[in-house]
């Protein structure tokens, strides 16, 4: 092979290459098989159980057309019977990017996940969903960020405690920093939600019931990274600062793990000290 020629792009890493794998992978109907001289559905009936025509599912397989919308590929996925790693991994190879995550698929904390917040004893660290609601906590953030067990659901959600809870805006030092970088990271997970009702109800309820939040969201500035220092005033304690890393769950599409690390060894016996109930 000369310097100058690339290997061949292996089939399996495209869009056709992929559907024309898990087309030849799904059972044709009862009966079909004698008549068949290749394994697996025809083009044409692939095309009709997703609701596409035949000619615009072949140049998807020949790699033609052009990338295809969220829509067409949620129907191919449910016509080549995808699970979800599967799915997954069609979107990437279609549009770069994860799919849009479903509504409602990002509330399950797996006692597995939850084992390895409990694990991390003198480090807080929650577990989000892309609205921001938090749905899993360890006993260090249970003592240094907030009692979470005493709330309601409604009460658990970060925005509104930024932006409506007047007891964590007077514990954040550089509360109007910490919020507008909050909210550009939000924007951006709410737009990775995609077409998501609740980030939109959300979004409404703060903008109606916080000028600072209507204010901050006209912006329209985006971040996509949550990682950043954060300094917390605790009664009997002082301030602490911790550094935060916003950290994608495999396991579980659309939760993400927010690891709040003492910055210094002083921060670190702050934590301990409201750990030890002392603080």
């Amino acid at each position: 092979m000369s310097i100058n020629t690339l290997p061949p792009v292996d089939a399996a890493l495209t869009l056709g290459g992929f559907l024309r794998d898990r087309r030849a992978r799904l059972p044709p109907a009862a009966g079909e098989n004698s008549r068949r001289r290749t394994p697996g559905l025809r083009r044409e009936e692939v095309a009709t159980r997703a609701h596409v025509s035949v000619t615009w599912y072949t140049w998807l397989e020949q790699g033609r057309g052009g990338p295809p919308s969220d829509e067409v590929l949620e129907r191919l996925a449910r016509a080549l019977e995808l699970d979800a790693a599967s799915r997954e991994f069609m979107f990437l190879l279609a549009q770069q990017r994860p799919p849009p995550i479903r509504a409602g698929q990002a509330a399950d904390v797996s006692p597995a996940l939850q084992r390895v917040l409990d694990g991390m004893t003198a480090t807080p660290a929650i577990i989000k969903t892309p609205v921001w609601d938090i749905v899993a906590w360890n006993a260090a953030a249970a003592a240094v960020l907030s009692d979470y067990a005493s709330q309601s659901a409604k009460e658990r959600n970060l925005l509104r405690r930024l932006f409506i809870t007047d007891s964590v805006r007077k514990s954040m030092p550089d509360w109007e920093a910490d919020a507008r970088f909050a909210l550009a990271a939000f924007r951006v997970d709410a737009a990775r939600a995609g077409d998501s009702s609740d980030a939109a109800a959300l979004t409404a309820e703060l903008q109606a019931g916080s000028p600072d939040f209507r204010q901050m969201w006209a912006g329209n500035e985006t971040s996509g990274h949550y990682v950043g220092i954060k300094r917390i005033q605790r009664p009997g304690v002082g301030s602490i600062t911790l550094e935060y890393q916003s950290l994608s769950v495999d396991s579980a599409a659309g939760l993400s793990m927010v690891v709040f690390t003492p910055l210094t060894k002083a921060d670190a016996d702050g934590i301990a000290l409201l750990l030890s109930g002392k603080g």
